[in-house]
Protein backbone atom coordinates (compact mmCIF):
# COMPACT_ATOMS: atom_id res chain seq x y z
CA UNK A 1 0.00 0.00 0.00
CA UNK A 2 1.65 3.41 -1.27
CA UNK A 3 -1.34 5.74 0.07
CA UNK A 4 -3.06 5.29 3.41
CA UNK A 5 -6.08 7.00 4.56
CA UNK A 6 -7.29 7.03 7.62
CA UNK A 7 -10.59 8.86 9.03
CA UNK A 8 -11.46 10.00 12.91
CA UNK A 9 -13.43 12.65 13.99
CA UNK A 10 -14.42 14.67 10.62
CA UNK A 11 -10.59 14.58 9.63
CA UNK A 12 -9.09 12.57 6.79
CA UNK A 13 -5.24 11.96 6.83
CA UNK A 14 -3.77 11.33 3.70
CA UNK A 15 -0.21 9.83 4.22
CA UNK A 16 2.19 8.53 0.85
CA UNK A 17 3.41 5.73 2.68
CA UNK A 18 6.43 4.37 -0.07
CA UNK A 19 9.86 4.24 1.70
CA UNK A 20 12.65 5.49 1.62
CA UNK A 21 11.55 8.86 0.37
CA UNK A 22 7.76 8.59 -0.48
CA UNK A 23 8.93 9.03 -4.09
CA UNK A 24 6.58 8.89 -6.66
CA UNK A 25 5.49 6.41 -9.51
CA UNK A 26 2.87 7.15 -11.95
CA UNK A 27 0.26 4.59 -10.41
CA UNK A 28 0.88 6.73 -7.15
CA UNK A 29 -0.17 9.75 -8.81
CA UNK A 30 -3.34 8.39 -9.66
CA UNK A 31 -3.66 6.39 -6.20
CA UNK A 32 -3.62 10.49 -4.93
CA UNK A 33 -5.87 11.78 -7.72
CA UNK A 34 -8.55 9.04 -7.12
CA UNK A 35 -8.01 9.43 -3.37
CA UNK A 36 -8.72 13.01 -3.04
CA UNK A 37 -11.66 13.20 -6.23
CA UNK A 38 -13.30 10.26 -4.17
CA UNK A 39 -13.59 12.83 -1.34
CA UNK A 40 -16.30 14.69 -2.80
CA UNK A 41 -18.53 11.66 -1.34
CA UNK A 42 -16.79 11.97 2.35
CA UNK A 43 -19.81 13.69 3.75
CA UNK A 44 -17.72 12.58 7.01
CA UNK A 45 -15.02 14.38 6.34
CA UNK A 46 -14.74 18.58 7.35
CA UNK A 47 -10.46 18.36 6.59
CA UNK A 48 -8.10 16.29 5.17
CA UNK A 49 -4.98 16.51 7.00
CA UNK A 50 -1.71 15.37 3.96
CA UNK A 51 1.27 14.04 5.15
CA UNK A 52 3.94 11.70 4.18
CA UNK A 53 5.18 8.82 6.08
CA UNK A 54 8.55 8.93 8.73
CA UNK A 55 10.58 11.59 8.75
CA UNK A 56 13.53 11.33 5.63
CA UNK A 57 10.97 13.37 3.03
CA UNK A 58 7.36 14.35 2.47
CA UNK A 59 7.22 13.36 -0.51
CA UNK A 60 11.19 13.52 -2.84
CA UNK A 61 9.26 13.59 -6.19
CA UNK A 62 9.91 11.40 -9.18
CA UNK A 63 10.72 8.02 -9.40
CA UNK A 64 13.62 8.25 -11.35
CA UNK A 65 14.71 4.54 -11.86
CA UNK A 66 10.78 4.36 -13.60
CA UNK A 67 10.91 7.22 -15.32
CA UNK A 68 14.28 6.73 -17.44
CA UNK A 69 11.90 3.57 -18.61
CA UNK A 70 9.39 5.88 -20.09
CA UNK A 71 9.64 7.38 -23.21
CA UNK A 72 8.35 10.24 -25.18
CA UNK A 73 5.50 8.82 -26.69
CA UNK A 74 4.04 8.17 -23.38
CA UNK A 75 4.79 11.15 -21.76
CA UNK A 76 1.62 13.01 -22.80
CA UNK A 77 -0.30 10.59 -21.09
CA UNK A 78 1.96 10.57 -17.96
CA UNK A 79 1.64 14.71 -18.04
CA UNK A 80 -2.27 14.36 -18.03
CA UNK A 81 -2.01 12.10 -15.05
CA UNK A 82 0.05 14.30 -13.11
CA UNK A 83 -1.93 17.56 -13.74
CA UNK A 84 -4.91 15.54 -12.59
CA UNK A 85 -3.63 14.73 -9.62
CA UNK A 86 -2.35 17.97 -8.26
CA UNK A 87 -5.72 19.43 -9.28
CA UNK A 88 -7.49 17.29 -7.41
CA UNK A 89 -5.86 18.19 -4.44
CA UNK A 90 -6.17 21.85 -4.92
CA UNK A 91 -9.49 21.25 -5.69
CA UNK A 92 -10.66 19.00 -3.01
CA UNK A 93 -14.18 20.16 -1.72
CA UNK A 94 -12.38 20.45 2.02
CA UNK A 95 -9.50 22.39 3.08
CA UNK A 96 -6.24 20.90 2.99
CA UNK A 97 -3.44 20.89 5.57
CA UNK A 98 0.24 19.68 4.07
CA UNK A 99 1.71 18.30 7.05
CA UNK A 100 5.32 18.29 5.90
CA UNK A 101 7.42 15.63 7.49
CA UNK A 102 10.49 16.33 5.74
CA UNK A 103 11.90 17.47 2.32
CA UNK A 104 9.10 18.30 -0.41
CA UNK A 105 10.64 18.20 -3.72
CA UNK A 106 9.72 18.36 -7.40
CA UNK A 107 6.33 16.98 -7.63
CA UNK A 108 6.20 16.94 -3.73
CA UNK A 109 6.74 20.53 -3.32
CA UNK A 110 3.86 20.90 -5.91
CA UNK A 111 1.78 19.08 -3.84
CA UNK A 112 2.43 21.10 -0.77
CA UNK A 113 1.83 23.84 -2.60
CA UNK A 114 -1.86 22.96 -3.68
CA UNK A 115 -3.03 22.50 -0.48
CA UNK A 116 -4.60 25.13 1.06
CA UNK A 117 -2.17 25.20 4.53
CA UNK A 118 1.04 24.19 5.17
CA UNK A 119 3.02 22.86 8.05
CA UNK A 120 6.20 22.11 8.49
CA UNK A 121 9.14 20.24 10.35
CA UNK A 122 11.83 22.19 11.51
CA UNK A 123 14.21 20.01 9.21
CA UNK A 124 11.86 19.95 5.74
CA UNK A 125 13.02 21.84 2.81
CA UNK A 126 11.57 22.74 -0.45
CA UNK A 127 13.02 22.51 -3.86
CA UNK A 128 12.05 22.12 -7.55
CA UNK A 129 15.51 20.24 -8.75
CA UNK A 130 13.85 18.86 -12.23
CA UNK A 131 16.52 21.37 -14.26
CA UNK A 132 19.08 18.82 -12.68
CA UNK A 133 17.28 15.51 -13.95
CA UNK A 134 16.38 17.52 -17.30
CA UNK A 135 12.98 18.32 -16.54
CA UNK A 136 10.57 21.44 -15.75
CA UNK A 137 9.07 21.77 -13.23
CA UNK A 138 5.52 23.12 -11.20
CA UNK A 139 6.43 26.53 -11.62
CA UNK A 140 3.05 27.33 -12.64
CA UNK A 141 1.53 26.29 -9.06
CA UNK A 142 4.67 27.58 -7.08
CA UNK A 143 4.02 31.04 -8.77
CA UNK A 144 1.10 31.79 -6.56
CA UNK A 145 3.10 31.55 -3.28
CA UNK A 146 6.58 32.42 -3.63
CA UNK A 147 8.44 35.67 -4.96
CA UNK A 148 9.62 35.70 -8.75
CA UNK A 149 13.22 35.89 -7.71
CA UNK A 150 13.33 33.05 -5.47
CA UNK A 151 11.46 30.83 -7.35
CA UNK A 152 13.74 31.51 -10.51
CA UNK A 153 16.62 30.59 -8.08
CA UNK A 154 14.73 27.72 -7.66
CA UNK A 155 14.11 26.84 -10.76
CA UNK A 156 17.58 27.63 -12.19
CA UNK A 157 20.11 26.40 -9.54
CA UNK A 158 17.98 23.28 -8.59
CA UNK A 159 18.88 24.51 -5.01
CA UNK A 160 16.32 24.29 -2.10
CA UNK A 161 14.79 26.83 0.64
CA UNK A 162 14.66 25.66 4.38
CA UNK A 163 11.10 25.52 6.49
CA UNK A 164 12.68 28.44 8.10
CA UNK A 165 13.12 30.41 4.82
CA UNK A 166 9.73 29.17 3.00
CA UNK A 167 8.18 30.67 6.19
CA UNK A 168 9.70 33.69 6.64
CA UNK A 169 8.11 34.11 2.53
CA UNK A 170 4.61 32.53 3.52
CA UNK A 171 4.60 29.44 1.51
CA UNK A 172 4.73 27.78 5.13
CA UNK A 173 2.26 28.95 7.88
CA UNK A 174 4.13 26.86 10.93
CA UNK A 175 7.27 25.82 11.52
CA UNK A 176 7.59 22.88 14.30
CA UNK A 177 9.67 20.14 15.70
CA UNK A 178 9.03 16.79 13.60
CA UNK A 179 7.96 15.42 17.46
CA UNK A 180 5.21 17.85 16.94
CA UNK A 181 3.89 18.17 13.93
CA UNK A 182 1.19 15.24 13.57
CA UNK A 183 -0.16 17.02 16.61
CA UNK A 184 0.23 20.37 15.42
CA UNK A 185 -1.44 19.63 12.27
CA UNK A 186 -4.35 17.43 13.87
CA UNK A 187 -4.89 20.58 16.25
CA UNK A 188 -5.33 23.07 13.07
CA UNK A 189 -7.51 20.46 11.56
CA UNK A 190 -9.56 19.90 15.24
CA UNK A 191 -10.73 23.83 14.85
CA UNK A 192 -11.24 24.12 11.23
CA UNK A 193 -13.22 20.25 11.45
CA UNK A 194 -15.64 22.08 14.24
CA UNK A 195 -16.86 24.59 11.78
CA UNK A 196 -20.16 23.97 9.63
CA UNK A 197 -19.33 21.41 6.92
CA UNK A 198 -21.51 23.37 4.30
CA UNK A 199 -19.91 26.45 5.52
CA UNK A 200 -16.86 25.29 4.83
CA UNK A 201 -17.29 23.73 1.31
CA UNK A 202 -18.88 26.88 0.31
CA UNK A 203 -15.58 28.70 1.52
CA UNK A 204 -13.37 26.15 -0.30
CA UNK A 205 -14.94 26.62 -3.42
CA UNK A 206 -15.19 30.47 -3.18
CA UNK A 207 -11.34 30.85 -2.68
CA UNK A 208 -10.82 28.84 -5.12
CA UNK A 209 -13.02 30.53 -7.81
CA UNK A 210 -11.67 34.30 -6.79
CA UNK A 211 -7.99 33.45 -6.78
CA UNK A 212 -7.58 35.04 -9.95
CA UNK A 213 -10.47 37.09 -10.57
CA UNK A 214 -10.47 40.76 -10.10
CA UNK A 215 -11.51 42.13 -7.04
CA UNK A 216 -14.60 43.18 -6.97
CA UNK A 217 -15.77 40.52 -9.18
CA UNK A 218 -14.34 38.13 -6.97
CA UNK A 219 -16.03 40.08 -4.01
CA UNK A 220 -19.34 39.97 -5.71
CA UNK A 221 -18.98 36.25 -6.08
CA UNK A 222 -18.36 35.48 -2.48
CA UNK A 223 -21.14 37.78 -1.50
CA UNK A 224 -23.18 35.21 -3.33
CA UNK A 225 -22.08 32.28 -1.23
CA UNK A 226 -22.66 34.09 1.41
CA UNK A 227 -26.53 34.55 0.37
CA UNK A 228 -26.75 30.88 -0.49
CA UNK A 229 -24.99 30.06 3.16
CA UNK A 230 -28.09 31.83 4.63
CA UNK A 231 -30.53 29.19 3.41
CA UNK A 232 -28.82 27.14 5.02
CA UNK A 233 -29.82 25.47 9.10
CA UNK A 234 -25.90 25.19 9.53
CA UNK A 235 -25.61 29.34 9.38
CA UNK A 236 -28.56 29.99 11.40
CA UNK A 237 -27.46 27.98 13.98
CA UNK A 238 -23.70 29.32 13.99
CA UNK A 239 -25.26 33.05 14.44
CA UNK A 240 -27.73 31.71 17.34
CA UNK A 241 -24.97 29.77 18.62
CA UNK A 242 -22.56 32.96 18.88
CA UNK A 243 -25.24 35.11 20.46
CA UNK A 244 -26.35 32.74 22.63
CA UNK A 245 -22.15 31.81 23.83
CA UNK A 246 -22.74 28.38 23.66
CA UNK A 247 -21.25 25.56 21.27
CA UNK A 248 -22.61 24.80 18.01
CA UNK A 249 -24.52 21.99 16.85
CA UNK A 250 -24.24 21.50 13.31
CA UNK A 251 -26.94 19.16 10.84
CA UNK A 252 -25.06 19.37 7.82
CA UNK A 253 -27.62 21.12 5.75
Amino acid sequence: MTLKIEKQNAIATVTIDRPPVNALTLALYGEIAETFEAAKAWDDVNVIVFTGAGEKAFCAGLDLNEFLAATIQDDPKRAAIVRRSFAAVRHAPVPVIAAVNGPAFGAGCVYASVADIRIAAEHARFGMPEINVGRCGGAAHMTRHLPQGLLRRMYFTGQPIDAREAWRVGFVQEVVPYADLAATAQAMAAVIAAKAPIGLRMAKEALNRVEFMQTEDGYELEQSFSTRLMTTEDAREATRAVVEKRPPVFVGR
